[in-house]
């Protein structure tokens, strides 16, 4: 069977590449096999960030394979199987290193709302990001009612859900959906820019910026501080910070332990 997920390790960082033409569509094997990769790279303590593109020019991802719905009509077993997915996007979301997703081109569906379980969104100019699932007479439903809202707003989140059309790049970065947006053909090296500002830090601190915002933001206020006050004095236990400053007082560059 040909694999459709493949990844490769440079300089700390895990480039994963979703090769399934001509769309790159989120078929049941893809999802399989990006699960089981997502799983090794969770233990890797070589990996310092993960980089997620897909093969071609013209589509990130055209969302899931509308020639799986069919057969979700009337299944008993419907509800498990879509936890599937969303399990894999809790991964993904919850894997305690930063990760950048490349959109090259369409980003649409199931295709978006896997973009949107990583940290990091890097546009191409030419990309075009939207949740057309309304106008099949269903709806976002790996997340994206749920994350979407929590990063651009209820209101913008539901515009783009209710209509089904896709923006530009250029507002998707206006709206908050996309950190950056770059020239056509320059994204996947945007994105290898950024990982090799963030690979080489220690993963202690990494791990925790993480769970801090991602947790925090989840909760109140008050809450969130006594979080980050934890996470601040487990920081301080660990023998990167002791190396951190170690470094910064005697002026050299630390060696962190990236366990």
């Amino acid at each position: 069977m040909t694999a459709f997920v493949m990844y490769e390790k440079t300089n700390r960082t895990a480039v994963i590449t979703i090769d399934n033409p001509p769309l790159n569509v989120l078929s049941r094997q893809v999802q399989t096999e990006l699960r089981e990769i997502m799983k090794t790279l969770k233990n890797d303590s070589e990996v310092g960030c993960v980089v997620l593109k897909t093969a071609g020019s013209k589509v990130f991802i055209a969302g899931a394979d509308i020639k799986e719905f069919p057969a979700m009509i009337g299944d008993e077993n419907m509800h498990a199987k879509v936890m599937e997915m969303h399990g894999l996007l809790m991964e993904i979301e919850q894997l305690a290193k930063p990760t950048i997703a490349v959109l090259d081109g369409l980003t649409l569906g199931g295709g978006c709302e896997l973009a949107l379980a990583f940290d990091i969104r890097i546009a191409e100019e030419q990309a075009m990001i939207g949740f057309p699932e309304v106008k099949l007479g269903i709806f976002p439903g790996a997340g994206g009612t749920q994350r979407l809202p929590r990063l651009v707003g209820n209101a913008k989140a539901k515009e783009m859900m209710y209509t089904g059309e896709p923006i530009p790049a250029e507002k998707a970065e206006q709206i908050g959906l996309v950190n950056d947006v770059v020239k056509k053909g320059m994204g996947y090296e945007r994105a290898m820019e950024l990982a090799g500002q963030i690979a080489d830090k220690s993963n202690q601190s990494l791990s925790r910026i993480k769970q801090a915002v991602d947790e925090g933001t989840e909760t109140n206020l008050a809450a969130g501080i006594d979080l980050e006050a934890a996470l601040f004095e487990e920081i301080f236990q660990t023998k990167d910070a002791k190396e951190g400053v170690e470094a910064f007082i005697n002026k050299r560059i630390p060696a962190f332990t990236h366990s």
